[in-house]
């Protein structure tokens, strides 16, 4: 079977990746033939993510529990369909990493912001190809993307790409990392979703 990889990145890889790997693998969960990971540029390797980052995950659904944090490498990359950064910073250590991997990566609140305003006509290519065909229609999902670059209102600031880093801080720094994160995922989920459903006319 042909697979779909989505790879999310952050810090450590203790709290925003996974907790990020863990949504996405319940919104996407129809669909067998995509594949997640996630991995930290300075990966905290073998650890597992803190109780309060775990407990958000259970909050919202998903399951935290094999969790192991893990280091990310090219080959992570190399591997990957679509990578989710956190952040602009973690984007710049991952193109760093892997030069060509820009065409692919976006912070995850960016993706979401690209892909506001998406209607089923911007969505040809994957109604063009096979229903079953879902490697395909989530392939040219990037790409759509992708083409939003430039052609999009940025953000009234640089920041609100970003997911804020809760490692380490109060209960609140978390609850805000969830509320600028989960929304981006739901984002994500709702186009996946409706890209598998639309027909060429």
């Amino acid at each position: 079977m042909a697979k779909f990889t989505i790879l999310t990145v952050c810090s450590g890889n203790i709290c925003r990746s996974p907790l990020a790997e863990q949504l996405l693998r319940v919104g996407l969960a129809p669909w067998p033939e995509v594949t997640l990971g996630s991995a930290g540029t300075i990966g905290l390797a073998g650890h597992a993510m803190p109780h309060k980052a775990a407990d958000l995950s259970r909050h919202y659904g998903g399951d935290p529990t094999a969790h192991v944090a893990r280091v990310l490498t090219a080959e992570h990359l190399s591997e990957a369909d679509l990578v989710f950064a956190m952040s602009r910073e973690h984007r710049r250590a991952i193109v760093e990493l892997l030069p060509r991997a820009i065409r692919y990566t976006f912070t995850i609140r960016e993706f979401a912001r690209l892909i506001n305003g998406v209607t089923d006509e911007d969505l040809d290519e994957a109604a063009a190809l096979q229903l079953h065909d879902v490697v395909g229609r989530f392939s040219t999902l990037v790409g759509l993307a992708a083409s939003q670059r430039g052609g999009v209102k940025p953000p009234d600031s640089p920041d609100d790409d970003d997911v804020v880093d809760p490692y380490r801080r109060s209960d609140e720094v978390y609850a805000e990392s969830a509320r600028q994160l989960v929304p981006a995922v739901n984002d994500v989920v709702s186009l996946f979703h409706r890209s598998t459903r639309v027909l060429q006319p």
